[in-house]
């Protein structure tokens, strides 16, 4: 089915989300100001209360730049775009570089803060591809290795090897709470994101399918259409011939009957027509300029001249009108709502158009039966339909469809008072004038 223009197109790419690879980093990111305010509070908590003298200037600058890299790193998702495998894998190599330095300057492998690298390793496996995290062991090993031969004491000012193996066993207890409250708050907001982006793709998968499944119709209804303009053709010129016979031009009740059946024909040639040109055929002949003002009255006109005009209560309350492309395909689906409510209550269909700021909201009202639960769970989804018929349901399939690629939506309820509402909401942007279509009018 044909969309309205370019404009229609660039709607569906307005509201970009954040990749995987960006929310890793900013997890990544959380995660350094966590271990960047614990490193603060530990060297703090170690210096004042056991007077454990420490090169307070080198570490200071260790976290200084841990925080200027967290700065980096919190523009570099949104400034640089897509977060790649390599990029994650730079900054937990930093981190694990930053924390060695720390571990350098405090004791080395005697130190119980060692045992922070294992979460490095975890934080990699969930992040990094394969090759990325072996990479990431490998390197955790090696600076844990050279921590036990290359790194400077601690100067304790009483105590000796007593107070030593005390203050390890509290850093091994510090550490092992680290260790566990951040691998719980890392890997439940990884499972988050994870999730996240499998219902991303159920939608992705489950739109794909409906999408063929509308390509499939548009072959079908194009097929169609083809067919049957060759018997209607053949009709019409039947009937031009029976016009000029004197039996019919003589006979005022028989004449008026072969008028009926030419309109009749015609209007079924013109149905075959909008059916071709909504299957993306003879485009240059179903776009217009109009303006939404007058889009909707006329397409209100057309319809009460088909079906009961006493029927449908039109209210347009669009304020500002603005300048758009109007379609055919979009013609339909309006008529496929209105048509919808109209077999539901032939008495009473109330159809109100307003403009807010730059969204146009269509709503579709009427006094039936309205809708059942089960089906405003599945709405718009095919072959969902009240009315029992087989196939039944296509055409608010397509209509949600439609609407979608245009970057709107379509809500449906049951109104206090009785009956159904459908409301769709049109981006004005969808509907604007693009640079091909100034020309056509």
């Amino acid at each position: 089915m044909q969309m309205l223009s370019s404009a229609g197109r660039r709607s569906l790419f307005a509201s970009p989300r954040e990749t995987v690879g960006q929310q890793n980093m900013m997890q990544l990111i959380q995660l350094r100001w966590i271990a960047v305010t614990g490193q603060i509070l530990t060297i703090a908590y170690v210096t004042l209360a056991f007077d454990v003298r420490l090169p307070l200037a080198a570490m200071s600058a260790v976290i200084g730049g841990l925080v200027v890299l967290n700065l980096f790193s919190l523009c570099r998702p949104r400034k640089l775009g897509e977060v790649r495998n390599g990029d994650l894998l730079v900054g937990l190599l930093f981190d694990v570089a930053a924390l060695t330095a720390l571990l350098y300057l405090s004791g080395g492998a005697t130190n119980p803060f060692v045992f922070l690298y294992p979460l490095q390793v975890t934080v990699g496996a969930v992040m990094l591809e394969a090759w990325s995290t072996w990479t990431l062991v490998g390197v955790t090993t090696a600076c844990f290795l050279g921590l036990t031969r290359w790194y400077l004491p601690l100067s304790l000012p009483y105590g000796g090897v007593t107070e030593l193996f005390r203050l390890h066993i509290i850093g091994m207890l510090i550490c092992f709470v680290l260790d566990a409250g951040l691998l719980v708050i890392f890997v439940t907001r990884i499972n988050r994101i994870l999730r996240a982006r499998d219902a991303r793709l159920a939608a992705l998968r489950q739109r794909a399918a409906e999408e063929d499944h509308i390509v499939r119709m548009g072959l079908l209804a194009s097929g169609a259409a083809h067919e049957l303009g060759t018997p209607l053709a053949t009709l019409s010129v039947i009937l031009g011939d029976w016009r000029r016979m004197p039996v019919f031009r003589d006979d005022a009740e028989l004449r008026a009957e072969l008028e009926d059946m030419q309109a009749e024909v015609q209007r079924c040639k013109t149905i075959v027509t909008g059916i071709l040109l909504s299957a993306g055929e003879a485009r240059g002949e179903t776009l217009k300029v109009t303006t939404a003002v007058r889009f909707f009255d006329e397409l209100v006109a057309d319809w009460r001249a088909t079906r009961s005009a006493a029927a449908l209560e039109y209210d347009n309350e669009i304020d500002e009108d603005a300048r758009i492309v109007s379609d055919t395909a979009l013609r339909q689906i309006i008529y496929n709502v209105l048509d919808n409510a109209f077999e539901a209550s032939p008495a009473w269909v109330g159809m109100q158009v307003v403009r807010d700021g730059e969204t146009l909201t269509l709503t579709v009202s009427d006094r039936g039966p309205g809708f059942a639960p089960e089906m405003l769970t599945q709405f718009g989804k095919p072959y969902q339909s009240s009315k029992g018929r087989p196939g039944g349901g296509l055409g608010l399939f397509l209509v949600v469809n439609v609407v979608r690629k245009l970057g709107g939506r379509v809500l449906a309820d049951n109104r206090p008072e009785g009956g159904a509402r459908v409301t769709l909401q049109l981006p004005l942007a969808a509907l604007a004038i693009g640079e091909d279509d100034e020309r056509i009018d």
